[in-house]
């Protein structure tokens, strides 16, 4: 079948980023449909699962200043929809004390004024229970963290663009992409025409930006999202305000292990790695690597004494890492109607009101919010596989 109506605005993947990509254009009166390949909800990308950590603690101030923005967007969400979507526990950062990675998340949070509790060994325990604090580790508190509920969010938006009038299409997988002053989209169900389409398929990606002549270098990798068990039920809870955490092991934000308090399974903490196993997105359950679950096993067994140092449980998730691990919000560079999202390397769901609104003032030809060399496509210009 084939529609006639031409919409202003396509977006392909309703994850978090495509979900607040259509939401922001339908804010600005766009006609816009919102593409997505699975049956919704699913648990087959990057944006399923009940919660994320949320915080400004980076070692780039770019993401620090953005992720003020992000705060307010979403709470302006929360007061829209009436629904709680974060819940602040702050962020304890953990690592050793003068490597490059823990003392740049420390100097960024220092010079933009973000309030922290900086801990010292003889205090740690005093305001952190339940956790044995390494040799030679430095630590502190992002006080403005927290817990962002991400199945609740990504809802929530999605639920927000229909009611402004937005059309959300799920269980289409797009076959075909042609590019032209109206874009046409083609899926297993339908022909869909636009004057701009936006990106945002997450570890898709390359599968899709093969028909519109463009490969970038992403690698996606399926994580293993471990939950561990209490050995006194709430020792590490969410609501005796146990913290979320990082720990900066190395340089590469690769290397770190992150954690959550006990909140969506009662008992159960998330703690995971942030790497995993280069896998196909559409072969995700062939790759059983765990190599990650074993470095998890021994820091608990280290650190954690008051978890059982064995998943209780184990889920998947996956990353789509770009070189640098900063994000792509950036235009074709040869069709200037089609913009791209991706690559958000496993920390891109809190940025998720801010990325939409980027890639929105992108579709629209507007000035972006903010400097987007950091994203821009062209910095993998030795990389990028072209056939333009």
């Amino acid at each position: 079948m084939s529609t006639a109506e031409v919409y202003d605005n396509i977006v392909i993947g309703a994850g978090i980023q495509g979900s607040f990509t259509a939401y922001h254009l339908v804010k600005k009166k766009q006609k816009t449909l919102l593409l997505e390949q699975f049956a919704l909800p699913h648990t087959r990308g990057s944006s399923h699962g009940q919660t994320r950590i949320i915080r400004k603690t980076y070692d780039q101030d770019f993401y620090t200043h953005m992720m003020d923005e992000c705060y307010k967007l979403w709470a302006q969400l929360e007061r829209e929809a009436s629904v709680k979507l974060y819940r602040q526990t702050g962020l304890l950062v953990m690592g050793p004390e003068n490597s490059k990675s823990y003392c740049s998340y420390k100097s960024t949070l220092e010079k933009n004024k973000i309030p922290m509790v900086v801990l010292t060994p003889e205090n740690f325990n005093q305001h952190i229970t339940n956790v044995i604090l390494a040799d030679g580790d430095g630590a502190f508190v992002d006080t403005t963290a927290g817990v962002l509920y991400a199945d609740r969010a990504l809802k929530v938006v999605q639920g927000q663009f229909q009611k402004l009038g937005g059309v959300i299409k799920d269980h289409e997988k797009v076959i075909d992409i042609k590019t032209g002053q109206i874009v046409t989209v083609s899926t297993f169900a339908g022909v869909y025409q636009a004057k701009g389409l936006v990106i945002t398929a997450g570890p898709w990606t390359n599968k899709l930006l093969a028909h519109i002549d463009l490969h970038l270098p992403l690698e996606v990798v399926k994580i293993n999202v471990c939950y561990w068990k209490e050995k006194i039920p709430d020792s590490y809870n969410v609501k005796k305000c146990f913290p979320c955490f990082i720990l900066t092991e190395g340089e590469e934000a690769k290397d770190h292990i992150y954690g959550l308090p006990s909140n969506e399974y009662p008992g159960l903490m998330k703690i995971c790695y942030h790497n995993g196993s280069k896998t196909d997105p559409d072969q995700r359950d062939m790759q059983t690597g765990r190599a990650d679950v074993d470095i998890l096993r021994r820091y608990i067994a280290r650190c954690f004494k008051g978890l059982i140092p064995e998943p209780s449980l184990v889920e998947n998730c996956m990353y789509t890492f770009t070189p640098d691990h900063h994000f792509v919000l950036d235009r074709h560079p040869g069709y200037g109607n089609i913009v791209i999202g991706a690559g958000f390397s496993g920390h891109g769901f809190k940025f998720g009101p801010v990325i939409g609104k980027l890639l929105c003032e992108l579709s629209l030809g507007e000035v972006p919010s903010y400097d987007l060399s950091p994203f821009r496509v062209s910095r993998f210009q030795s990389k990028i596989l072209s056939s333009l």
